[in-house]
């Protein structure tokens, strides 16, 4: 009887559990299709054309060659996400010493069709402004493209979004992606937060470790990227294998050093040199000569 009441109630718990688990990963209707689907190292398409903010018509690939990118899908007039998501890529710039246009490049991109270069040079104006960085104008660009090149480049990277003509806006995840300077997606990052020491490791790493400081590669051995979460997440084995070893560096250092030391005490009590003998010196040998002397005739 016991045994069965806690059978039911083991079932009961599995019962609840298994609905809380169903109901915190169902997925609004009006979220279904929308999100990444990582496509690591897939390269985007450098001749698709667009209008940067001078109203001027580039290819894509005209911001590659040289420098890692990091690529923005944001439409300029997105109520709030977009928005969030350049907010917070500004926050996570600042907190590095790494500057766009010096170290790296920036191309947000719109993904509606419908708006033209002059909104995409107002949003730069003013992102320009927030960001701060001298000479980030040559390093931040921001486009707009017609639909066929834009789903061309959505595509690509896995960036899916609807329209929705109810709102008169679009549905759409949000993040970040850096690519190498040849355009091969490097890395994603989510959310609408990228701590600087998420945005500079991913930056060295896609420039294939030629921007960054030997402290860098330090941090990319103890911290690794986690597709799944779209950021670095601490390696414990690597933290716990990297203390071992400057351990042993540390013990090995201090033993040279007190072998060094005794060396240098030897070598200096060896080079010392012999005292001369004094007048009084010698004038206290001789009667102490003499005494020893005087005992022994007086014995």
């Amino acid at each position: 009887m016991v045994a069965a009441q806690s059978i039911k109630k083991w079932l009961t718990c599995v019962a609840f559990a298994a609905l809380f688990v169903a109901r915190a990963s169902a997925e609004p209707a009006a979220l279904q299709g929308i999100g990444f689907d990582q496509r690591l190292n897939a390269q985007v398409p450098l001749q698709a054309e667009f209008t940067n903010d001078s109203g001027k018509s580039v290819r894509l690939g005209e911001y590659f060659g040289s420098q890692p990118v990091i690529l923005v899908l944001a439409y300029y007039q997105c109520p709030r996400l977009c928005n969030m998501v350049l907010n917070g890529l500004v926050q996570g710039m600042l907190e590095m010493n790494l500057e766009a246009g010096r170290d790296f490049q920036i191309v947000t991109v719109s993904f509606d069709p419908r708006e033209e270069w002059q909104l995409a040079a107002a949003k730069k104006e003013s992102y320009l402004a927030r960001y701060g960085r001298p000479g980030a104008a040559a390093g931040w660009h921001f486009l707009t493209g017609r639909d066929d090149q834009i789903k061309l480049l959505t595509e690509t990277v896995g960036f899916r979004y609807r329209f929705d003509p109810a709102q008169n806006q679009f549905l759409h995840a949000s993040g970040i992606m850096i690519l190498t300077p040849e355009g091969k997606i490097s890395r994603y990052f989510y959310d609408v937060n990228y701590p600087g020491r998420d945005l500079r490791l991913g930056l060295v790493e896609a420039s294939n470790h030629k921007i960054g400081s030997p402290v860098d590669q330090i941090l990319l051995y103890c911290f690794h990227y986690d597709a799944t979460l779209g950021r670095y997440s601490a390696s414990i084995m690597n933290m716990v294998r990297l203390s071992g070893i400057t351990t042993m560096i540390g013990i090995g250092a201090f033993v040279v050093f007190l072998q060094r030391r005794h060396s240098q005490k030897v070598r200096a009590r060896n080079d010392r040199p012999l005292e001369e003998p004094t007048v009084a010196g010698i004038r206290e040998a001789s009667l102490l000569s003499n005494g020893d002397e005087s005992s022994v005739g007086g014995s």
